[in-house]
């Protein structure tokens, strides 16, 4: 299979190309605004070397869902959260902050694809209650902390790529600050 500049590619190659190229192309425009047509010129291929790959938009899409998904998985010691999760999820957003942004911001919108997105809020969520366990007596507020810090490290990896990713070494610490002030609030006592 050669692109539209001639160059052949062995199959698995060509098929990274793809995901890689559609995944830029999905991270800038959204799901409904890409077209194949698009991903094939970001790809450097033609739109059939696209088909030869994946049989529809739809399946490009969720493959490049899987692709970071399982990345974030293996980086993140998934499904077990440890001091070095983070450091994971850093790594792979630096890696490829367009499939970052394509699983936490954009397939959270896309109505056909949240689920994924959703199921990857909801591990997270699971992984820091098991680790806030002991640490936060009143269930309510234990269970306030779990989804906050969830969502606050997503948002910081987006804010942090979203920026240009500042300080890279010390950023994981920054969001451990962030951790450790939400413990802390859903620790005081009532008022």
């Amino acid at each position: 299979m050669t692109d539209i500049q001639g160059v052949r590619l062995p199959r698995a190659q060509r098929r990274e190309q793809i995901l890689a190229a559609a995944t830029k192309a999905f991270a800038h425009a959204g799901y409904t605004a890409t077209s194949l047509n698009d991903i094939a010129g970001e790809a450097g291929v033609s739109r059939m070397i696209v088909y030869r790959h994946f049989d529809s938009k739809r399946e490009l899409y969720r493959s490049a869902l899987d692709r970071v998904g399982d990345r974030l998985a293996e980086a993140t010691s998934h499904p077990d959260y440890t001091e070095h999760s983070l450091n994971g999820m850093l790594a792979v957003a630096k890696e490829d902050p367009d499939g970052f942004r394509l699983l936490f911001r954009h397939a959270a919108r896309e109505p056909e694809f949240r689920r994924e997105a959703d199921e990857l809020r909801a591990g997270m969520v699971a992984a820091v209650t098991g680790r806030l366990a002991g640490k936060v007596n009143e269930p309510a507020w234990a269970e306030w902390a779990s989804t906050f810090v969830g969502v606050a490290v997503i948002e910081a990896v987006l804010a942090w790529l979203d920026v240009g990713q500042p300080d890279p070494e010390g950023t994981a610490e920054r969001i451990r600050a962030v951790i450790a002030g939400i413990v802390a609030a859903a620790r005081m006592p009532p008022t």
